[in-house]
């Protein structure tokens, strides 16, 4: 499903150069549930964002089911994004004006999909989540892990192959954490990718497999 190969991502600093991504070489197969771990600033979330084409190596190759999608233009980046690839982000962003229901329809606005389709799959994902009181509440009304849960279903209301959550509990209480990650693993068992950002040794465990990241590299 994923191939990297000799990826490297470079940020200018000042005169200086900072090495956020050194010689990464991963295969990632379909299905897969995945743990990146490590500690700050060790390119964890640099890493997460090229392999959701929110960011670009400068140099090396980025093979998403056998294409090379490193390669696109940026438009070409977005259908990919759009239909392959669901975001779940540490402090949810959520669209504040919006509802919980028309929060989790965007993905579907945005795609062009039918009205009275979309309408459909968000009163289901609103039942999946236990979020049907909710619909109508916007983010600031909501509990975080009741945000959470919003930003989970609309990350996953296109049906892409993989979920890519960047410390999904990290700004929750334990409950709250518990159950996102539940919810999670379920996709995971349904057949969904899942790769995860965290810095909590618990959740890294539960994960099938576990990727230490140390200075820019993946430790063996």
């Amino acid at each position: 499903m994923i191939s990297l190969q000799d990826i490297e991502r470079i940020f200018p600093v000042g005169d200086e150069e900072v090495h956020a991504l050194r010689a990464i070489n991963m295969t990632i197969t379909a299905g897969e549930y995945i743990a990146i771990m490590g500690p700050s600033g060790s390119g964890k979330s640099t890493l997460l964002n090229i392999l959701g084409l929110l960011d670009q190596p400068n140099q090396g190759t980025y093979l998403l089911d056998q294409e090379k999608v490193s390669e696109l233009d940026e438009d070409q980046q977005a259908e990919v994004r759009r239909h392959k690839i669901g975001f779940v982000f540490q402090f949810f962003h959520l669209v504040p004006r919006l509802t919980a229901a028309e929060n989790i329809e965007l993905p579907m606005t945005l795609a062009g999909i039918d009205s009275a389709e979309r309408k459909e799959r968000v009163a289901v994902a609103l039942a999946d989540f236990s979020l049907t009181n909710r619909g109508g509440h916007r983010a600031d009304q909501l509990s975080g892990g009741q945000r959470q849960r919003v930003a989970i279903a609309r990350a996953i209301i296109m049906e892409p192959k993989m979920i890519l959550a960047d410390e999904p509990t990290g700004n929750l209480d334990r409950a709250a954490g518990y159950e996102v990650i539940e919810i999670l693993e379920t996709l995971n068992s349904n057949g969904m990718t899942v790769i995860m950002v965290t810095h909590d040794p618990e959740l890294g465990l539960r994960a099938r497999r576990c990727i230490q990241m140390v200075d820019g590299r993946i430790i063996p």
